[in-house]
């Protein structure tokens, strides 16, 4: 059985810019086709709008406030909603709060630097 607390996870910078802390992917645990992390965003930042050629993610909103972009569509997104993320679709997350925004993201496959590509 793996359980991994987050308060014992090491953070590292995301391909886009984002700090995320790996709970469970392949890396650390017996997951092998998704991987769960949390993202936490400071007040005014945003993620490097990108894409993932075979990833398909959840982004799901634990605390804050922002907008999220995927493709053309823009939206307000806050504490409870849930984002499904296409793979292929350009997209980023700014926080427009006064408190860090957190926020797991769920991919599957799971995540890799490699299938992230920057930019439109």
């Amino acid at each position: 059985m793996d359980v991994i607390n987050i308060e014992t996870v090491e953070p590292f910078t995301t391909k886009d810019g984002s700090q995320i802390r790996e709970l469970l992917a392949h890396r650390n645990s017996c997951i092998r086709n998704q991987s769960l992390a949390e993202a936490r965003l400071p007040p005014g930042a945003s993620t490097i709008g990108h894409r993932h050629l075979a990833t398909e993610e959840i982004y799901y909103v634990l605390d804050g406030e922002g907008t999220m972009q995927i493709g053309e569509n823009r939206r307000q997104v806050r504490v409870g909603d849930a984002i499904a993320i296409p793979p292929g679709e350009f997209h980023q997350i700014t926080n427009t709060g006064q408190k860090t925004l957190k926020f797991l993201c769920c991919c599957a496959p799971c995540y890799e630097h490699d299938d992230t590509i920057l930019g439109e």
